[in-house]
């Protein structure tokens, strides 16, 4: 598994970051929730709330985004984009 995460404002990209995971055991649940936190830890953000459409989008397309509220707080960025190689 290979995770890429980018950040974009206004249609241009901010920040890029490629992670795959440090630990190979667990599920695939698990591998992914660690590449997104490796990611976000990249990247400097806060990890994103996810939701029913981040599961969604992610199955059939093997990608999903996070905007402004997927976040706590105020982010400096339009979306967090996430990308499954």
């Amino acid at each position: 598994m290979k995770l890429y995460g980018r950040l974009v404002k206004r249609g241009k990209l901010l920040k890029e970051a490629w992670v795959v995971p440090q630990n190979g055991d667990g599920d695939f649940h698990d591998q992914l929730e660690e590449c997104l936190i490796a990611v976000c830890k990249e990247l400097d953000v806060e990890v994103p709330i996810w939701l029913k459409k981040n599961t969604r989008e992610f199955g059939l397309y093997r990608k999903t985004s996070f905007n402004s509220d997927h976040f706590g707080e105020a982010i400096g960025f339009d979306r967090l984009e996430i990308v499954l190689y």
